[in-house]
């Protein structure tokens, strides 16, 4: 089954660097979940209400300069946040970026997509395990898909 970007996912796509969209364009049609944009660019004051009801963790985010976007699954009209959705998702951001030769980042595990093919779970895993070990509370946000900041500053 092929899906399509909404009007609505298109509009939140504006001001989105122009490889990230691609990227999105080409997920889009290789998922086997429906999703939706429901985030990309955002100005300053958005992000400051972000950070302080708790949305956001921080004021350096991706979206501030168009380098990242939110998605949202859906099955059938229905807007879902199951986890094990996301993985679908991700695979097929992952699979895009490689498509698209653009560099993807996923806030699942904060990890490149493009430069593995490690299972998504175990990125996810491994990632917490890194975290907790650290003594740090890992920030696992599913919809997050972001241009690597080293390489699109």
């Amino acid at each position: 089954m092929s899906f399509n970007l909404s009007a609505r996912s298109r509009e939140r796509l504006q001001g989105v660097n122009r490889d990230l969209v691609r990227v999105v364009e080409q997920a889009i049609q290789i998922t086997t979940i429906d999703f939706g944009v429901t985030q990309g660019l955002r100005t300053i004051e958005q992000q400051r209400k972000y950070v302080a009801s708790g949305a956001s963790a921080t004021m350096d985010s991706r979206h501030l300069t168009g380098h990242a976007v939110d998605v949202a699954a859906y099955i059938g009209r229905e807007l879902r946040w199951d986890f094990g959705l996301y993985y679908h998702i991700a695979g097929a951001f992952r699979q895009a970026a490689k498509i698209q030769a653009v560099p993807i980042r996923w806030g699942g595990c904060w990890m490149r997509l493009d430069t593995t093919s490690e299972p998504l779970p175990a990125m996810v895993a491994r990632y917490t395990e890194s975290a907790r070990s650290q003594g740090r509370r890992p920030l696992i946000d599913g919809p997050h898909f972001e241009l690597p900041k080293a390489l699109y500053p």
